[in-house]
């Protein structure tokens, strides 16, 4: 299976960590040795509820005997669909009821950007020194990074890019701007939180210029920040939220939620403002549906911020410099990328799983899933002490 993966599976990089994988289940991932790893990373913050979680699959399986695709979206009334998008405004402010459901995070993303030039009937976004908003063109144009962009250039053109909790930035939002976006904690970058109040003075400014801000939940949304979603910490109600990842547990999924006002000008001027075939797919909702009512009915959040104290409790080490973040999306810090790649390789062979961020090379990211239990975080956390006992060791020697 190794010598196919390599043939006829295309990469996204020229060291991928190749496990074979057999089954899942609970916060466990199996390969085909039946060797069991334990699993820090929740495919990258997207299994919000574990591996096989029994209400998800029940869901699925209840909608499979139903019907699968049936028509584009939002042509026919769905009843999985409906009842998701119905329960996310249950759980939103009054000015987010309206949900447009999409298969995957960047294309969420890329609903939000039109929406708001729709809206706006401006050209300028304004987006966030080393954000991360997916890999579709749209989404890499607001991409704060520019190794990972030179090569698709031109991009779309009219993005603008201020620093994140920089303060002073925020009067480079103009009334040229249409939209803001940012992540409500940059993922990416580093895990960085928004630090005195800067999301709400941000918002603040959006509203004198007659700018929307778009707030990007993929990462920190649907309980992993201990709320619901992470600006619910920081006092600022976006005007489009974007969602995805751990929405699905474990299935394709986007979503963008914004007023039923603003929503309804992707009706008309033109028609068709924003299609998609299979956004809001029947076994996907169903699926985002039950993570969702689980999330929300059980004391998982509340659990979420419980965990994320265990973690910094028995994740202490002299080669640990910092650990971001909040709940369950943390990423712990080490004085050098050498030594973060050392922890996550030997960690797989170890047997738990911890992954990489995208621009800050020396974070470790835990992102377990919120099903994770206390007696598996302190087993994480001590196969990741005992690795850094080594690293250190051999430095000594």
């Amino acid at each position: 299976m190794k010598t196919d993966f390599y043939t006829y599976q295309a990469q996204t990089s020229p060291h991928p960590l190749a496990m074979e994988v057999s089954h899942a289940e609970g916060s466990y991932i199996y390969n085909t040795n039946n060797k069991a790893f334990l699993d820090f990373v929740a495919g990258v913050s997207a299994c919000t509820l574990g591996h096989k979680h029994p209400k998800v699959i029940a869901a699925i399986k209840t909608q499979l005997d139903k019907y699968l695709h049936v028509m584009v979206y939002g042509e026919y009334i769905q009843e999985s669909a409906v009842a998701l998008t119905k329960l996310l405004a249950e759980h939103l402010p009054e000015s987010l009821q309206n949900t447009y459901l999409t298969n995957s995070g960047t294309e969420a993303v890329e609903g939000a950007l039109k929406l708001a030039k729709r809206a706006t009937g401006r050209s300028e976004i304004i987006s966030a020194h080393h954000a991360y908003h997916g890999n579709t063109l749209g989404s890499l144009s607001v991409m704060g990074f520019e190794e990972r962009k030179k090569a698709f250039r031109p991009l779309v053109p009219d993005v603008r890019f201020i620093a994140y909790n920089n303060e002073a930035d925020i009067q480079n939002i103009t009334t040229k701007t249409a939209g803001v976006i940012l992540e409500t904690i940059q993922g990416g970058a580093g895990f960085i939180e928004p630090k005195n109040g800067y999301l709400e003075k941000v918002k603040k400014r959006c509203q004198e210029v007659g700018a929307l801000l778009i707030l990007d939940e993929i990462q920190p949304g649907i309980g992993r920040t201990g709320k619901l979603f992470a600006f619910e910490h920081y006092n600022c109600i976006p005007d489009i939220l974007v969602t995805g990842k751990g929405l699905g547990g474990g299935m394709p999924i986007g979503a963008f939620t914004a007023s039923t006002d603003l929503m309804k000008l992707l009706q008309a001027n033109p028609k068709l403002g924003h299609i998609t075939t299979f956004g809001g797919h029947p076994v996907i909702a169903a699926a985002a549906h039950a993570t969702l009512l689980e999330v929300v009915s059980s004391n998982l959040m509340e659990a979420t911020l419980e965990k994320e104290a265990l973690i910094k409790k028995h994740l202490k080490h002299p080669l640990i410099t910092e650990i971001r973040g909040r709940g369950l999306m943390l990423a712990a810090l080490t004085p050098s990328a050498d030594i973060t790649n050392q922890v996550v390789l030997k960690a797989q062979e170890a047997g738990l799983i911890l992954f990489w961020l995208l621009f800050e090379t020396k974070a470790i990211r835990i992102t377990p899933p919120l099903t994770i239990s206390n007696a598996e975080i302190m087993k994480g956390c001590q196969i990741i002490t005992t690795i850094l006992d080594d690293i250190q060791r051999n430095q000594a020697g």
